[in-house]
């Protein structure tokens, strides 16, 4: 599956491994009950809804997507602990070579997963990779019922709020 990013962006967005519908068509979170598309618009990122098929315009916004793990499975729970560890690692050294502004992984779980982190919560975070900030936000999987696409889109807009400055 291949990234959409450049140097400098402002946020790098990290779903956790790609879905299959994402790896059959290509475009990163492609499944229709993913929320990250809509919750994007939302949150006030992009002017209006995109599609999975758009994402290359993410970064005419400073904005670009990658992955923890770049195996594809129906379900992140048939990832490795080990898989995830290396993704973290391999996550980190993209981080350092692309310097965005913000890190941002979307799904607590997989960010305490490849980084070590049991304590993490959905926010800003006091690691830093390299010069890079790092926030974790909600999983935008349609899976995730802890989450609304309202509460979603607030707590990107935070998100956005903190990468505008």
């Amino acid at each position: 599956m291949p990234d959409v990013v450049a140097d400098g962006l402002r946020v790098l967005f990290c779903g956790i491994n790609p879905g299959l519908m994402t790896a059959a068509t290509g475009h990163h979170f492609a499944r229709p009950g993913n929320r990250f598309w809509p919750v994007l618009h939302l949150s006030g990122f992009t002017p209006r809804l995109m599609k999975p098929a758009e994402q290359r315009e993410l970064l005419s916004y400073g904005l670009g997507i990658t992955n923890v793990v770049a195996r594809a499975t129906a379900r992140a729970d048939e990832l490795s602990a080990e898989e995830y560890r290396e993704g973290g690692r391999l996550l980190a050294r993209k981080v350092t070579a692309l310097e965005p502004r913000w890190l941002a992984v979307v799904g607590v779980t997989a960010y305490r997963a490849a980084f070590d982190d049991r304590k993490a919560v959905v926010g800003p975070q006091e690691r830093l990779i390299g010069g890079t900030r790092v926030w974790v936000l909600p999983n935008p999987s349609g899976l995730n019922a802890h989450w609304t696409t309202a509460t979603m889109a607030q707590e990107f807009a935070r998100l956005r709020a903190a990468a505008e400055n």
